[in-house]
């Protein structure tokens, strides 16, 4: 019986899901579901995208986190629409807070907009929220074998970004063992080693967006 709620509760989501991915597509806005764990760096990462592209794209942001609205206020003061979503302990977004939340945004115009989920490695790779992209953030901080223990996130993913790369030289963390282990699961994956902190590899990151930015638009 649990089987069959749990099934019940992911068709719900993947119906929505499909109703946001119409809205998106109608107003050609690139969306992108923004995962890692807590701490990885995903708000210091989306403010400095919005920071550096705000003169090429029209940006807005979904904000889910547990509690407060600390990380929204963070990313309005980028000057990008915001809105915020808090889960109340809940550890992933879902369509129809999505749906609900995007319904507040003004989206015409808006070229891309970037759903950053709860901090978590396991629930938000479950539930699709519309997107064209998953995109995971693996902080070199955590450990390269994250990919092997959380292989999901990774294997649903477009893009794997590498986050601070700066303090390599003081964690014990490869990028090759890293990288291997995550193209094991999802050989497509692109992997960009990244600093939101010191702009290191971020081109990389901007060039991707500025692509499918582009292919949405056709």
């Amino acid at each position: 019986m649990q089987i069959k709620v749990i099934r019940k509760i992911l068709e719900a989501n993947d119906r929505i899901s499909e109703q946001l991915k119409n809205l998106f597509q109608e107003k050609k806005i690139l969306v992108i579901n923004l995962m890692s764990s807590p701490g990885a760096g995903k708000t210091t990462l989306l403010e400095t995208t919005l920071t550096d592209l705000r003169k090429e794209f029209n940006m807005a942001v979904i904000e889910g986190d547990l509690q407060t609205s600390n990380d929204a206020e963070r990313i309005a003061a980028t000057g990008a629409q915001v809105i915020q979503i808090n889960t109340e302990g809940g550890c992933h977004l879902d369509g129809s807070m999505v749906l609900e939340a995007a319904g507040q945004l003004e989206l015409d115009g808006v070229d891309i907009l970037f759903v950053e989920n709860v901090g978590n490695l396991v629930c938000p790779a479950e539930f699709s929220v519309g997107e064209d992209f998953k995109v995971t953030i693996l902080s070199v901080v955590e450990g390269d074998d994250k990919p092997q223990k959380y292989p999901l996130i990774f294997a649903e993913s477009r893009v794997m970004l590498l986050n601070k790369t700066d303090l390599m030289p003081y964690v014990d963390f490869s990028l090759e063992k890293a990288s291997g282990f995550a193209r094991s699961l999802n050989p497509a994956i692109e992997i960009f080693p990244v600093s939101a902190k010191t702009g290191e590899g971020m081109d990389l990151w901007y060039n991707w967006l500025r692509s499918e930015a582009k292919n949405k638009k056709r």
